[in-house]
């Protein structure tokens, strides 16, 4: 009798020592009686090992995609979801006959986890960062009809400012500011972005998409200050079971 599970998930990234979802969904599988299945870590350096991966892992069926792979994996996809195609990014990818497709279930988490906290000043964002994560903000955030600008330590593009041109005047407008880098993330819980936080006040909402710890030093000084704050946690358990219910439904 083999003994390979009946179903495999897992999560690829590198590193993955700040994972949550092996826990979440290890304990998920638990709680919910979901037997024959398992979630494994792979942490994988460069995304051409992916092939390999799912060679050597036959009963995959689904996969998780983390930093620093939402992007660069899309060439390795068959297909693509209409959302993840027009965010430009992936964080979750469907096994079905060989055939890879790639979601990307970051825009339903966030918007799910932002829409409680938004008041009538939230009309403009700064979106910190330009990786895979910032493009399923902006998504979201447009399809509100927010306004969405960027930061970036080097500008590519007109809706982008660098860090050193955020100023007072800057963040009178933009009431909304959400941290979309690595910054912060444990185990490197002093670092932050480096914006002029003095301006920051009660009307401002700070989101962070990092959840560890749960409150980072992004969200520490925004507090500091009277801002609202909200950290990643939500996002990250409303897009795993968007992806459960994309892996589940055949």
């Amino acid at each position: 009798m083999s003994t390979l599970p009946l179903s495999m998930y897992g999560l690829i990234g590198f590193p993955l020592s700040h994972s949550f979802s092996k826990k979440y969904f290890t304990e998920k599988f638990e709680k919910e009686n979901i037997l024959d299945s398992e979630y494994h870590a792979f942490p994988i350096e460069k995304i051409e090992l992916l092939p390999q991966l799912i060679k050597d892992n036959p009963s995959l069926k689904g996969l998780s995609v983390t930093i620093p792979h939402k992007e660069s994996v899309i060439p390795f996809l068959d297909e693509l979801d209409v959302t993840a195609k027009k965010i430009g990014a992936v964080n979750c990818i469907k096994i079905t006959n060989g055939k890879l497709i790639g979601y990307n279930t970051d825009a339903f988490g966030f918007k799910q986890s932002i829409k409680p906290f938004l008041e009538s000043q939230h009309e403009r964002a700064l979106i910190l960062g330009t990786g895979g994560a910032s493009k399923a903000v902006e998504y979201v955030l447009k399809e509100i009809g927010i306004n969405c600008f960027f930061v970036t330590r080097n500008k590519t593009a007109e809706n982008q400012f660098t860090y050193y041109e955020v100023n007072e005047n800057m963040l009178n407008a933009f009431k909304l500011i959400v941290n979309a880098t690595p910054l912060g993330m444990f185990p490197n819980i002093d670092s932050c972005p480096e914006i002029p936080y003095q301006f920051i006040s009660p009307s401002h909402l700070l989101y962070d998409l990092v959840y560890n710890p749960t409150e980072t030093e992004f969200l520490k000084k925004g507090k500091a200050k009277g801002a609202s704050i909200v950290n990643g946690y939500s996002m990250l358990q409303q897009q795993a079971e968007e992806a459960w219910r994309i892996w589940s439904t055949h």
